[in-house]
């Protein structure tokens, strides 16, 4: 039989407040950019690193999804992130695709608690992502997302695309990072960049620059050096030479 009260919440929680570390914390939350009209304004850190909250969520992946929630809501990043861990081990652990769609939906109905760039960066692809990748309306939803007024839902449209890219599917990164080129914000502008360099690194070069090369004239600065990253130094150069 399990020790319930080793599987608690409470137990849990007492466990991350437990690894305290305040000078890291500290770093965490300038890393983070929390100080106000940052795009991480207000959030707090137990300065926990991530590799410990990555063993806290395996030990605690059996936690319900009511408590997993309260992790959700929780008033410290490390609350939100092991949740959100607890949440992909329980996604990849599922055993049918019925499972699968309730975290998903789970997750979909939870993003205003997803709100900063680490939280949706190890999640989105593992979970929202890889169901998408078997999916007919995987577009409508990735667009939707783009769509949104919430910065961090737009930046999980294009990041759940890795999905795809490691399934050897440019299709999908192409539209959304398309749809985002001229967002304002430059969180947007790396995810982009980010997700064209991986298309170029795992499905073909060519696709990138092609994609490149039609929109020269939109492309922000930053998605450009982000996605010319594992080109030649002379392919660099030449992007870079010719974006004002």
């Amino acid at each position: 039989m399990p020790d319930l009260e080793k599987l608690s919440l409470k137990k849990l929680s007492q466990e991350i407040k437990s690894r305290e570390n305040k000078p890291q914390a500290a770093g965490l939350q300038r890393f983070f950019k929390t100080g106000p009209g940052q795009y991480g304004a207000g959030d707090r850190f137990l300065g926990l690193k991530v590799p410990l909250q990555r063993l806290l969520a395996r030990k605690y992946r059996d936690l319900p999804l009511s408590d997993i929630e309260k992790l959700l809501r929780g008033e410290f990043h490390e609350f939100r992130l092991i949740g959100l861990l607890i949440l992909v081990e329980q996604y990849e652990k599922a055993a049918d695709r019925g499972k699968k769609k309730e975290l998903v939906d789970f997750y979909l109905a939870h993003t205003a608690h997803i709100n900063n760039w680490d939280l949706v960066d190890l999640s989105v692809y593992k979970i929202l992502g890889d169901f998408l990748v078997s999916d007919r309306k995987a577009l409508a939803v990735l667009k939707k997302l783009a769509g949104s007024q919430n910065m961090w839902e737009r930046r999980m449209a294009i990041v759940a695309t890795y999905a795809f890219l490691k399934n050897g599917e440019a299709e999908k990164t192409l539209v959304i990072a398309k749809q985002l080129l001229a967002d304002k914000h430059d969180l947007i502008h790396k995810a982009v960049g980010w997700m064209l360099r991986e298309m170029g690194k795992r499905v073909s070069q060519k696709t990138l620059t092609d994609f490149l090369d039609q929109n020269r004239q939109r492309l922000p600065r930053t998605t450009l050096r982000y996605a010319i990253e594992r080109l030649s130094p002379r392919e660099r150069a030449d992007y870079l030479a010719k974006i004002v």
